[in-house]
């Protein structure tokens, strides 16, 4: 395998985390919040110094509900949903989004979103195909389903914060849930996943579930195991429960699971040493008043992937 390692950026989950991690009076200006990106641009100087990544890619939700996800499981992220249709991002952090993106476009950071598609399926689909190592940094625990340790590809899970985030590989993964590392997305289809407004199998809680994947794999195999006639592999009762959710487990695995082979537009995710546009960069420091962080990443990428750690 060649050298190097690609760092992919689950840049909502990391902007969201830092919209309600750092206070809303950080404004530019002219009032406008701009914790959201400070607090992005701080997460990504650290991220880049702590993982010293060869190439980075931010992906970026195009859709963050997509219609052929709600039309498989119309629940998926309902909950969500605002009175007037869309998603309900707060006002405050709505207007960051667009200033992340024009940061991120000045700074030379690759910034990848494909129509109809979640970020999630972005980052799938170039952790599959990367020929180097890859770390993944999240808060969803769905990208578990993402993790190999024979490429390897981890996820830097950042429940705790970023400046905790540990990387997780099948064997975190295994020691956590007690299903082999690359069955989360399985496991999670049995359990459910309010957040996502996933039901899960009704009775079956996380051993249930485990004991299922470790038995069956997949849920297709499930519930053919199910609909077999034999309690063979099935928990007391659990047989039962799988044939009564027949519907959702037919229509929950395409919701789930990760897309892995999406087209993708040209891009370039090397990890630049100097920004792409210093003037536009300098201009949008100015205006929104990004110079500390916007100089904590600048410093970071200068030292490049094989400066020592301190």
């Amino acid at each position: 395998m060649p050298d190097g390692k690609l760092l992919l950026l689950d840049t909502p989950s990391l902007y969201f985390r830092a919209f309600y991690g750092i206070p809303d009076t950080i404004t530019a200006n002219d009032g406008t919040p701009v914790n959201a990106v400070r607090g992005l641009l701080d997460f990504i100087a650290r991220l880049v110094r702590d993982r010293r990544p060869t190439r980075l890619v931010a992906a970026m939700d195009d859709d963050w509900r997509p219609t052929w996800r709600v039309e498989a499981l119309p629940s998926y992220k309902a909950h969500r949903v605002s009175p007037g249709g869309g998603d309900q991002t707060p006002p405050g952090l709505e207007v960051q989004v667009p200033i992340i993106e024009e940061v991120l476009q000045a700074l030379g950071l690759c910034r990848l979103g494909v129509a109809n598609y979640e970020a999630d399926d972005v980052i799938g689909t170039l952790a599959t195909r990367a020929d180097c190592a890859v770390d993944i940094v999240t808060g969803d625990r769905d990208l578990f389903q993402l993790v190999r340790d024979d490429k390897p590809v981890q996820i830097v899970y950042t429940a705790k914060g970023v400046g905790q985030a540990t990387g997780w590989d099948e064997a975190a993964v295994t020691a956590k849930y007690g299903i082999p590392g690359r069955g989360y997305g399985e496991f999670a289809i049995l359990r459910g996943d309010p957040s996502d407004g996933l039901p899960g199998v009704a009775g079956v809680g996380e051993k249930t579930a485990a004991a299922l994947v470790n038995r069956f794999g997949t849920a297709e195999a499930i519930l053919a195991a199910a609909q077999g006639g034999s309690d063979d592999g099935f928990p007391a009762g659990a047989r039962a429960k799988v044939l009564a959710a027949v519907d959702y487990l037919q229509r929950a695995p395409a919701v789930v699971r990760v897309v892995c082979d999406i087209d993708l537009p040209s891009f370039d995710d090397k990890l630049p040493a100097e920004p792409r546009d210093p003037e536009r960069l300098l201009a949008l420091s100015d205006k929104w008043s990004l110079e500390g962080a916007l100089n904590r990443v600048l410093n970071a990428l200068k030292e490049g992937p094989n400066a020592a750690r301190g």
